[in-house]
């Protein structure tokens, strides 16, 4: 379906940044709606319930699943994270611009749901470099941050399979390919046929 909203997907391995530079983009974007998912793991730092996820226990994310309210839902570094069906359709059908921060696993099973879907990928500029933030970020004991740099070999590798990717070696500029990515999908035919429908009929190209 042809819904008259956007739906942006967001992906990178942890530590790439990829939470800051949504922030980022929602607080200069007010078109932009994030859709927030559900989490089986324990909050970080400053997070909170319903603003970062909806931080939920095993069994609640379990029956979740079991009553299909889920369109994606993937295992993470041991942690469940599932995208709400209802939360989605409903903005996207309302003609909202929504951006979804998801795994690249629940991406790609997002562009099966929606093909017109926007999936962008955010690229570390190198695993060293990679490496380095998680140190600093001071979040997680020595053998996930292992982890995690095991698995960024894994996702770095399904960039390949997106629409669009941002490189963020320095955060100015990878904002501002973000930026770029958003605005030219609404310049697109299709989406300014929706949006500037008075002006597309007076042209007769409706």
């Amino acid at each position: 379906m042809d819904y008259p909203g956007n739906l942006f997907v967001v992906s990178a391995p942890s530590g790439t940044g990829k939470s800051s530079l949504v922030k980022a983009l929602l607080e200069l974007d007010s078109r932009l709606q994030v859709s927030v998912s559900h989490t089986t793991r324990k909050p970080r730092g400053q997070e909170q319930h319903g603003r970062e996820y909806w931080f939920v226990s095993k069994d609640e994310f379990n029956a979740m699943v079991e009553h299909g309210d889920f369109f994606e839902h993937a295992e993470v570094h041991g942690n469940c994270y599932g995208t709400s069906r209802k939360a989605i359709e409903e903005r996207i059908q309302h003609g909202e611009d929504v951006v979804l921060e998801i795994d690249w696993q629940g991406a790609l099973q997002i562009k099966q749901i929606f093909p017109t879907a926007i999936l962008i990928f955010i690229l570390p500029p190198s695993y060293e470099e990679l490496l380095q933030r998680l140190n600093r970020r001071g979040e997680d004991p020595q053998d996930v941050i292992d982890l995690r740099m095991a698995n960024a070999r894994i996702e770095v590798a399904q960039a390949q399979h997106f629409d669009f990717v941002v490189v963020n070696a320095l955060f100015e500029s990878a904002l501002f390919d973000l930026k770029a990515i958003v605005h030219a999908q609404r310049l697109k035919y299709a989406a300014q046929r929706r949006n500037k429908s008075v002006v597309f009929r007076a042209l007769d190209l409706v």
